[in-house]
């Protein structure tokens, strides 16, 4: 969709670049949403796809993907990743929770799923199941750090600052060693998720936790962590524990719907891993 009442596009090349913040401003990545509909309120956007970072940097101690990073460099990551690194199919399934196009798959970026902040950004499930940590520019040139579960505060809205920029996503290697399991539902075979869970069970020599993230089904993600797997009366009471004001409704599944079914595909899930 053609934005009319954008009236300049500013490029950006280097961090010192970036321009002073004003209202009607938007960062534009991938764009895949943006460009989606009207956005009467904007008059410039702010360009960081000529920034230069590289999509993924694979170290011994995690994987760090730049916020520039496309859901295809993702999947074509995930093919590289060390052998033990069981996580590397997690990185796919999130990415084919999309249920995009080839074109979209090949623009939209890891940053700018994570910073719509919507139930159903299958990168905000990643990132929240696999301990990830956000690298956030300020304008004055400093940086922050931030859990997804802290960035992310409800339906479409996180704890970015006007100005403020998501640089990066790190994802430490022992979340990426553990064994998960997930689970997906939606009210049609290619719809908007309802509800994606994703269970982790981390190596006995990492700690041997076991941690639940509920996304989709909730305005923000959930996180429930255990000494070992549960026994079924403690995850239901997990579960119980997520205040009901955050248990989502839209037109893709009430409320009532997503808490059911997120108990059931919970408990699947530590059936799988046990």
């Amino acid at each position: 969709m053609d934005l009319n009442s954008v009236e300049e596009v500013v490029v950006v090349h280097g961090r010192n670049d970036l321009p002073h913040w004003r209202i009607g401003d938007a960062v534009i990545a991938g764009g895949t949403w943006l460009l989606s509909e009207a956005q009467d309120d904007l008059r410039r956007l702010i360009d960081i796809t000529e920034l230069g970072w590289e999509p993924a940097t694979v170290a011994t101690d995690g994987l760090e993907l730049a916020a520039t990073c496309t859901v295809e460099q993702l999947c074509e990551v995930a093919r590289q990743l060390p052998a033990d690194w069981t996580a590397a199919t997690l990185l796919e399934h999130c990415a084919g929770a999309f249920l995009a196009s080839f074109k979209i798959w090949k623009t939209a970026t890891v940053g700018g799923n994570i910073c719509l902040s919507f139930p159903a950004g299958p990168m905000i499930s990643l990132a929240s199941a696999l301990d990830a940590t956000l690298v956030i520019w300020r304008p004055d040139g400093s940086d922050y750090t931030a859990s997804v579960t802290d960035f992310v505060t409800g339906v479409a809205t996180n704890v970015l600052a006007p100005g403020e920029i998501l640089r990066s996503v790190w994802m430490p290697a022992t979340a990426m060693r553990a064994r998960l399991a997930h689970r997906r539902i939606a009210l049609a075979p290619l719809g908007r998720t309802g509800a994606l869970l994703i269970g982790r069970l981390d190596r006995a020599a990492d700690g041997g936790m076991f941690t639940l993230t509920v996304t989709g089904a909730t305005t923000r993600p959930h996180v429930v962590r255990f000494p070992g797997l549960p026994e079924r009366a403690q995850l239901a009471d997990a579960l119980a524990a997520i205040p009901d004001q955050d248990w989502h409704t839209d037109a893709h599944g009430g409320a009532d719907w997503r808490a059911a079914v997120s108990g059931v595909l919970a408990h699947e899930i530590c059936e799988e891993l046990q």
